[in-house]
């Protein structure tokens, strides 16, 4: 499921646990966060998970 207003992000009982994740990844918002408050770039992010896109950090960084 999709949150509303927010369609880059998903929840699903299915996927970590019920936790919000980006839509069609594994990746934890709460670690996008971790990553953003210890001072990475969303360059930095993106690099590390190439299957994300600089709008999803935005979108996370935003929330």
């Amino acid at each position: 499921m999709k949150l509303s207003g927010f369609p880059r992000i998903a929840v699903d009982p299915a996927i970590c646990g019920g936790r919000p994740v980006v839509a069609g990844t594994r990746v934890r918002v709460s670690d996008i966060l971790e990553m953003l408050a210890g001072g990475a770039s969303t360059a930095e992010i993106v690099a590390d998970f190439p299957y994300l896109a600089e709008e999803d950090v935005r979108v996370v960084s935003d929330l």
